[in-house]
């Protein structure tokens, strides 16, 4: 099976080295020196990793025969594609790879029916679920333990206790009207003798 482990970024310094966008949990494995990775666009590739290093919280790549500020300029937004075992898991209990995940069925922790993940979107500061719903719709699910409390891999489930106003955007909205008039109403001046004990009690809160 083929996951996508990363994405070139720009070219860094005159001696073919690029910046990387890790896609992956285990990049001392999926992103060595001596890993050979498909690409996208395939016509790239295959690309040999030559020398890998880490510069101001950045992954630094040069990749055999690629030895110039050019050469490696051509190279940015390729998506680097590594062979992974489908029935191979990550060493880490707490961590999947994409296709573990796809078409899980998303519940709540009450056991409403959410969707399914469709799709899983890898950005700088989370990962994302892209649920399916059985409307058609979509909805994005931060995939961070204070939201998916399980992934039951056995029985294709992907458990979650979604704050208020992530599933109905209608509620977020009567929310966030209420939250608004009640700082409107905190700005009005306060009667006699009320004002003291009521911040008193919320803040005991």
């Amino acid at each position: 099976m083929q996951l996508v482990v990363g994405r070139i970024g720009r070219a860094h310094g005159i001696k073919g080295e690029v910046t990387v966008e890790v896609r992956t949990d285990e990049p001392e494995l999926r992103l060595g020196p001596g890993a050979v990775l498909a690409t996208d666009p395939a016509g790239v590739g295959p690309l040999t990793i030559e020398t890998g290093r880490v510069h101001s919280g950045r992954l630094l790549l040069r990749f055999a025969g690629v030895g110039d500020r050019n050469a490696a300029e051509a190279l940015r937004n390729t998506l680097l594609i590594a062979d992974v075992d489908p029935d191979e898991t990550p060493e880490d209990p707490e961590e999947f790879y994409d296709h573990q995940l796809m078409d899980l069925d998303v519940i709540t922790v009450d056991g409403t029916a959410v969707g399914r993940i469709a799709e899983i979107s890898h950005l700088p500061s989370q990962d994302l679920f892209i649920v399916e719903r059985p409307d058609g719709s979509e909805v994005m699910i931060p995939f961070v333990s204070e939201i998916v409390t399980e992934i039951d891999l056995e029985g294709q489930i992907a458990v979650i206790d979604p704050p208020l106003g992530l599933l109905d955007t209608d509620q977020a909205e009567i929310d966030s009207a209420r939250d608004a008039e009640a700082e409107a109403g905190a700005g009005a001046e306060p009667q006699a003798g009320t004002a003291d004990a009521h911040g008193a009690e919320e803040g005991e809160k």
